[in-house]
């Protein structure tokens, strides 16, 4: 992975210039007043991000369930 690119929101202005920048493995990160505000990401990136997003969702769902045992209560059943 490259260098962290940090550039003030004003740097649109060259939008082809910034969009040069932005890769797979390389996001540009926007300042707004001196603060994070914006990240410009690969769109094979934000992709996985969504997809991600989607399965701990998933995850959190089926957790819920009933019938659902985290991992302290299966150890603690073997122990007995």
């Amino acid at each position: 992975m490259q260098k962290m690119q940090i550039q003030p929101v004003s740097a649109l202005r060259d939008y082809n210039k910034l969009l040069k920048e932005v890769d797979t493995d390389n996001p540009v990160f926007l300042t707004k007043n001196g603060y994070g505000k914006y990240a410009i990401v690969d769109i094979e990136n934000y992709d996985h991000f969504v997809n991600g997003m989607k399965l701990l969702q998933e995850l959190n769902t089926a957790a819920a369930e009933k019938g659902y045992r985290d991992a302290g209560e299966v150890f603690k059943g073997l122990e007995e």
